[in-house]
């Protein structure tokens, strides 16, 4: 049987590289969003997920017209997949950002939640690791970056980020179902290789923020649609990126050269990227499709 699937946010920059895969995958999909997606046998509806009664009520609405004929009400779909956020800092201010981020996430849980949903992925971020949106050089505090790192961000989008994780866990352990939450690295499109790596390559410092480390939206969907599949493991954190560093040194080499000061805690492969995606390869079967390097050419 299909799986309907509701998408939170998939007019954005990740999302609409992730409906259509997922589409051809053979989901049913429904996006939430403030702004339409136009993508053949994706429907969007227009929701402001901070607002808990138009989220419970888009939970139960039909994915379009075909509804109609099935001569029953629509049902809640059978996973959320929620993505809709503001997606940075410096677009709105701190605290609406914060607090749409925040309100957003619980709203979305607490519908699915209350509905029967028992599957929800939620887009946590690379931000919880404290030093993307740092003020000043902040080093990490050790690599590989885990996914049991003392998360420490100190802006308002990666706080959220981490408040989200926090009401992930409670909704999972209050109703016993799987939240897993996908701590997403710089998303990247395919253009953007040859547009952005080879700057990226050159100066390798312009990449410690992201600590040398991406996620092909394409692959971002990959990953979706694992989590979708894989179910029982209650609450979860992923790291959700690619397998490589992006730079020309192999990782040891590298992080010797431009992280002097950090301490290594494990043996670590010779190209792995530092924000390491080894629980997903590992529990979920994860196997990228999209190697920077298949489109960057040194």
């Amino acid at each position: 049987m299909t799986k309907r699937i509701i998408f939170t946010g998939g007019t954005g920059k990740a999302g609409r590289h992730m409906l259509p895969y997922l589409l051809a995958k053979g989901y049913s999909i429904l996006n939430l969003d403030l702004k339409p997606f136009d993508h053949p046998g994706i429907n969007t509806l227009i929701t402001d997920i901070t607002d808990s009664g138009q989220v419970f009520n888009a939970l139960t609405t039909h994915f379009g017209f075909g509804g109609y004929d099935e001569g029953a009400p629509p049902k809640a779909p059978d996973a959320i997949v929620h993505f809709a956020a503001v997606p940075r800092v410096m677009i709105q201010p701190d605290n609406t950002t914060f607090a749409a981020n925040a309100v957003g996430t619980y709203n979305v849980i607490e519908a699915a939640m209350k509905l029967g949903v028992r599957k929800v992925i939620v887009a946590s971020s690379e931000t919880t690791y404290g030093v993307c949106f740092a003020e000043g050089d902040k080093d990490y505090h050790s690599f590989p970056l885990e996914e049991d790192y003392d998360s420490d961000p100190m802006d308002s989008y990666g706080l959220s980020k981490v408040v989200n994780e926090k009401t992930a866990r409670a909704f999972a352990m209050r109703y016993g179902a799987d939240v897993y939450a996908l701590r997403i690295g710089n998303v990247i499109e395919p253009h953007e290789y040859a547009a952005n790596f080879p700057g990226y390559l050159d100066n390798p410092m312009s990449r410690k923020r992201n600590a040398w480390s991406y996620i092909d939206a394409r692959d971002l969907g990959e990953i979706v649609h694992l989590c979708i599949q894989k179910d029982g493991l209650g609450f979860q954190v992923f790291n959700a990126v690619n397998d490589t560093i992006t730079a020309d040194l192999p990782t040891e080499e590298f992080l010797k050269t431009y992280a002097p000061n950090t301490p290594v805690t494990r043996p670590m492969g010779p190209r792995e990227a530092p924000l390491s995606n080894r629980k997903i390869r590992e529990v979920l079967g994860f196997k990228e499709a999209h190697d920077w390097r298949n489109y960057v050419k040194r």
